[in-house]
């Protein structure tokens, strides 16, 4: 006779979030809407993609219980990516719309994902090897970059009267996106160490899509606060800066309560 416990242990589906600088774990009861389990790791410096799977094969090794999960989806975060028209996409040229942007090397793999129905590519590189460690943990499973999962997303969003900037910031990185009239101008990644190189790169990219600093509406996501350095700087230069609030239509367990942020809407969103 199978238990309460067996029957949630059935629906149990995990979204992992892998970046070189962290990992996210969110487990989601599908049925019932619920989160059963959330977990963030982040590390002192950026491990490169042995390490990386050293660290995930940790995790998996002192919590047995996410050897229960039957469906996995993984996302990658990183910078190794180029976003193409559709009409001018060719599986065959996938390296050279990268070589621009990043260093490839030849034992690199480049995936392809078209971004909802936007008419967009997004062409990057997962880390192999930790493609390869799932797939023998859960056989066949999906994955995507983070990317695709944030634009596609915030082209929902309801338009607005000016041109819209996003800033997911994460640890030293953001994510910069920037959509007029409902089209998609922009998305790159940034690096910076402190809050002028933060404001510069958005202004700087305002300034080379012919925006102005008081005609666009910023809005600023992920680990961010109005508390943040990097939104006073922002609020001082620019004149409509708010931060993107987001709801949920799920259950939330008490434990988990004030964890929900961009990079945990991402991991929810990818099971819906």
């Amino acid at each position: 006779m199978a238990t309460n416990k067996d029957k949630e242990t059935l629906n149990l589906e995990m979204s992992i979030q892998v970046s070189l600088d962290g990992l996210s774990f969110c487990t989601l009861n599908t049925v019932e809407k619920e989160v059963v389990f959330y977990n963030k790791v982040r590390f002192q410096q950026q491990l490169d993609p042995i390490k990386l799977l050293a660290e995930i094969e940790e995790i998996f090794e002192t919590n047995k219980s996410l050897d229960e999960v039957k469906q996995v989806k993984l996302i990658f975060d990183n910078a190794l990516y180029s976003l193409v028209p559709a009409n001018l996409f060719k599986e065959e040229n996938a390296s050279d719309y990268l070589k621009f942007n990043t260093k490839i090397l030849k034992t690199d793999f480049i995936s392809h994902e078209e971004i909802g129905n936007t008419g967009i590519v997004n062409v990057y590189i997962p880390y192999t090897n930790i493609i390869n460690f799932f797939f023998e943990k859960f056989g066949e499973f999906e994955y995507q970059h983070l990317n695709t999962i944030l634009v596609e997303n915030l082209l929902k969003l309801p338009k607005v009267d000016r041109p819209q900037i996003f800033a997911h910031v994460k640890n030293k990185q953001f994510d910069l996106v920037v959509i007029e009239n409902g089209q998609l101008l922009l998305c790159n990644s940034f690096s910076f160490t402190g809050k002028e190189d933060f404001l510069y790169y958005i202004l700087f990219t305002a300034e080379q899509l012919n925006l102005k600093p008081d005609e666009v509406r910023l809005y600023l996501l992920g680990a961010i606060s109005k508390a943040s350095p990097l939104f006073k700087i922002a609020f001082e230069y620019i004149k409509y800066v708010e931060l993107l609030e987001i709801n949920f239509d799920l259950q939330k367990n008490e434990k988990l309560k004030g964890l929900y942020e961009l990079e945990e809407y991402i991991l929810l969103k990818s099971f819906l």
